[in-house]
């Protein structure tokens, strides 16, 4: 266990000096920090906390030597000098950047920092509709004499505006923070103070303390963590889509062992290593590694199963089960492959019910069906855990982009090749990654082919009112307008751009001519059966999983 070699001081500081101390670099924020995520609300009340006398929590800095550099904090840019004894960030980043951007003025002109305090109505306010004279910006309240120039032009305001803007400037240049300071030798005991720090208040999230417990020494350029520039590079090179860090973290815990759920804190220290299947990596090693396993997972996603982005996948951590399967079986044969998209489509149908409804157990019981150097058998035991029996997707409810459901859904129109109404050309993952660029879910890539106050009560929100129209560079009011046959097409490329989108000429002729109730049922029942058969498909349900021949051994006795 990290233990204190000296005790870290512990003091208060006025908001004051700690606030001019950042302005001048001497207070920096880590590289594997968290991005700030505080809301207008969450700043308006930190002021109002203060104002009121309110404790806003305590202060955790590690104080060390530390070079020039470009600082950044929110919106603020900041030459610093070279320094013995910088400030850096442990806990308290949200507070400490909120309180430098709200109160200077290059970081006031920005939101969430936007604050005036209401002198009529005595509340901090985020920047009204109509600023009016009795808004005062925070800049000029942390500045007394800025604070009696600004009064000085305008002689009108009512009496009591003054005193009562003085007293909040004061309570908030004299307001006193308790800080802790670490001192620059205790390296492994400030990781555990901050990872128990993080048993209060906001939780982090595992990628968020995985990052922090590993980061290293802090580099001369700000880089994000590592777990996100693999998410990066897997973006830019896949057309998969933003992977979110926890989900990559979940890939690089899976590669190294079938616990994806296991206690991290111990996975690169010499002292208290846990067993992997990798005992020799390093960690720059184990992100390599699972940086090649998630591409290969991707690439087997986006080939073999339809699934082409990762607003497309039932659940994330399939994708981690696929990564470790990848990581130590990198080229199964031809046979595994078949087999392997087999146990996906059937995971990604049966989903966590087949484990008591647990996503834990879902993950940790299909990875450990994974077996190192043993490709079939791995195959085998992942088929053996899930459902061989057929089981169909549910659409009686209303459709949801990111819903299991739905996402299957959207790989069986994936599936369709859908075409461009337009040119009739197919959409490629380019289309569906450029439409969708950072978002969580395929909604952007989905219109409506139906005003929703336009359709039945009934069928609002069926997925017979949706389509996937990834390339459309600008939303339409109503994507049904472009189901009519542009007159440069063929026909027979127009009946292809159709049956693309679950639709026959017959069908879009009822959209045509505003049979509304028609063309959702007919449609629907198309949407249907066309699901069902990727379904059946994909899943193979009742097939017998023999392995690959090479795989099995004959008695020649």
């Amino acid at each position: 266990m990290a233990a204190m070699h000296t005790q870290p001081s512990a003091e208060t500081f006025p908001l004051e000096d700690l606030v001019r101390k950042a302005w001048g670099g001497r207070i920096r924020v880590p590289h594997f920090q968290r991005d700030f995520r505080w809301t207008t609300n969450d700043v308006l009340q930190l002021f109002d906390s203060i104002v009121k006398g309110y404790p806003i929590g305590t202060l955790l800095f590690w104080v060390r030597k530390s070079p020039a550099a470009k600082v950044v904090l929110g919106k603020l840019v900041i030459d610093a000098a070279a320094g013995d004894q910088t400030w850096w960030v442990v806990d308290g980043q949200q507070r400490i950047v909120s309180l430098a951007n709200a109160l200077k003025r290059e970081g006031h002109a920005h939101k969430p920092f936007d604050v005036f305090y209401d002198l009529a109505e005595e509340r901090f306010v985020s920047t009204p509709r109509r600023i009016e004279e009795r808004h005062i910006p925070l800049p000029i309240l942390f500045d007394l004499e800025e604070l009696l120039a600004w009064f000085a032009t305008r002689g009108h305001l009512p009496g009591e505006y003054f005193p009562r803007a003085r007293a909040v400037a004061r309570r908030i240049l004299e307001y006193r923070i308790p800080t802790y300071l670490v001192p620059h030798d205790d390296r492994a005991a400030l990781r555990d103070i901050f990872d128990r720090m993080n048993n209060f208040g906001k939780r982090l999230s595992r990628a968020e303390i995985f990052s922090a417990l590993y980061a290293g020494e802090e580099p001369p350029v700000r880089r994000n963590p590592p777990l996100t520039q693999i998410a990066q590079r897997l973006e830019q090179s896949t057309d998969f889509g933003r992977i979110d860090d926890d989900t990559i973290l979940m890939c690089l815990l899976a590669r190294r062992g079938p616990d994806v759920t296991r206690d991290f804190r111990g996975e690169f220290d010499e002292g208290r290593r846990v067993r992997t299947d990798f005992p020799d990596e390093d960690q720059q090693g184990a992100y390599d590694g699972a940086e090649a396993a998630v591409r290969a997972a991707v690439n087997f996603l986006q080939s073999d199963c339809h699934t082409p982005h990762f607003s497309f996948l039932p659940y994330h951590s399939l994708l981690a089960v696929l990564s470790r399967f990848f990581a130590h079986h990198p080229r199964p044969v031809e046979r595994n492959r078949q087999l392997l998209r087999r146990f996906f489509w059937r995971a990604s149908l049966a989903g966590p019910a087949t484990f008591g409804g647990s996503f834990t157990q879902f993950a940790r019981k299909l990875a450990q069906a994974i077996i190192p150097g043993g490709e079939a058998r791995s195959v085998s035991q992942l088929l053996a855990a899930v459902p061989g029996s057929q089981i169909r997707p549910n659409l009686d409810e209303r459709f949801k982009a990111n819903s299991a459901n739905g996402k299957v859904l959207l790989c069986s129109w994936w599936a369709l090749e859908p075409r461009s109404p337009f040119s009739g050309a197919t959409y490629s993952t380019r289309d569906l990654s450029d439409t969708l660029a950072d978002d969580g879910t395929a909604r952007a890539a989905i219109q409506d082919i139906i005003r929703p106050k336009d359709m039945p009560a009934e069928l609002r929100g069926d997925v017979a009112g949706r389509v996937l129209l990834p390339g459309v560079e600008e939303p339409v009011d109503e994507a049904g307008i472009v189901f009519g046959m542009p007159p440069y097409m063929e026909v027979g490329a127009w009946d292809a751009v159709l049956a693309s989108h679950s639709m026959t000429r017959e069908t879009a002729a009822y959209l045509q001519w505003g049979n509304r109730v028609e063309f959702l049922t007919t449609r629907r029942h198309t949407i249907v059966a066309n699901l069902e058969k990727f379904c059946d498909r994909m899943a193979e349900w009742e097939r017998e999983n023999t392995p690959p021949l090479e795989s099995l051994v004959f008695d020649e006795t």
